[in-house]
This record gives structure tokens, sequence and C-alpha cells, in this order.
């Protein structure tokens, strides 16, 4: 899989790319992944990439020419274009799966106060947001969504089981996990847990899950 992100700030993507997973996943050759400067397609001296919005109102808006010079150079038609934007559908695991079934993906992060509507238009397949809040800028949301779908990707997990027992697949949250010492400044784990009876730790952990899912996140449980 190869993956392309248009952003202002390329360099906050080099810590999470060459780290853990993610760096093993791209010396191996699983994933290809490449920040560009959407500057590199400006014009002028300035390279400028934003201007006021027409209308007026608070903040810049990025210009439509830069962006629409990039996707040009970048895509194929195989490319599926991503718009990283708060208004977008959210991002979810069955997103993150069929995304990495994708061969290319070009992501566009926004910054200030959004991206010329033309642009998201004409040019974009899909937007997704990773949540209601606003950050400083979409880079952040872009390697988010990096990082959840190449987990779908075969191989990129040591252990392919993690991925199927972790929070959120399915439409449970995850069960408490606990690990040695079995007593911890006068803190005991449940005692089913040390049993070595696996269908009574199974049925423990699935009313766990139903309890944790109940109490954070009943909007799961809902059909």
């Amino acid at each position: 899989m190869k993956i392309d992100v248009l952003t202002l700030f390329p360099q906050m993507l080099d810590g999470f790319l060459s780290e853990s997973m993610m760096g093993r996943a791209q010396a191996s050759g699983l994933v290809e992944v490449n920040g560009h400067n959407l500057r590199d397609w400006a014009k002028g001296k300035h390279k400028q990439v934003d201007d006021r919005p027409f209308g007026g109102g608070a903040g810049m808006v990025l210009m439509p020419e830069p962006i629409f010079d990039a996707f040009e150079t970048l895509q194929t038609p195989q490319s599926h274009r991503i718009c990283l934007a708060p208004d977008g559908e959210p991002l979810t695991p069955s997103i993150a799966e069929s995304l990495s079934r994708k061969s290319h993906l070009i992501l566009l992060s926004g910054h200030y106060e959004g991206i010329d509507e033309r642009a998201r238009k004409n040019l974009i397949d899909q937007e997704i947001s990773i949540g209601d809040y606003v950050l400083t800028n979409g880079t952040l949301a872009a390697a988010v969504l990096i990082d959840c779908l190449c987990r779908f990707l075969p191989g990129f997990l040591g252990e392919e089981k993690s991925l199927t027992s972790e929070s959120f697949q399915g439409s449970l949250l995850d069960f408490p996990q606990f690990t040695r010492p079995a007593v911890f400044r006068d803190m005991p784990i449940p005692e089913v847990l040390l049993s070595g009876n696996h269908a009574e730790i199974e049925m423990w952990r699935q009313r766990k899950r139903e309890e944790r899912t109940h109490k954070r996140r009943p909007d799961l449980l809902e059909d």
C-alpha cells in the first residue's frame, strides 16, 4: 500500500512514521508513506497557499490552485482521495478496514479555517473525521487514520489475534486487563483470572465488556 499525505507540516509525520510497528512496516515494504508539503505546488515568491474567505469572516482558507496541482501530480486511476475534516464521516473500524484494501491513498490535511469547497467537491472521494473536536491542523488526524487502517494490513500486527480481540472490534469495548503481580499494594486481581477455567474467564470478560460499554459508550449498544 502507498499513502501520500498533503500537508503544510510534513515533518510532523517523521517521528510517527519511523517508530514502532509503523517503522517496521515501512522498512519491510508493507506500506510506503510519503509526506508532501503543499507549498511545493504554490505559486509566487512567498509560496502562498491560503487567502481570506469570500464573504468575510475570521481566519484563512486553503486555496484551490495548489491543491489541484498537487493532486494532479500525485494521483493515478487507482488513487482513493481523502480529506481529513471535522465535518467528515466519523472514522470507524469498518471504514479503516475498507481503506486498508486500497492500493493508493492520498490524504489532504486541512489547516486554518478550512479548504476551498471547490477542491473538496471536485477532488475528494471521501471525507473523514477522527472525532468531534478541533485540532491545530489535519496532519495529526492523518496520522491517526494511517495508524488505524494499517493495523488491518496482513502482516502488520505480530499477533493477528490482537486485532480481533481489541477494543471496538464488534460493538463492545474491551475488558479489563491485569498482569503480575497478582496482588499489588493490597489490590488483588479478580480470582476468576487465576482459576484456570477458561470458560468462566471468557464469561467474566464478556460481562465486563458489556458493563464497560453500557457505562462509557451506550451508543454502541443501540440498534
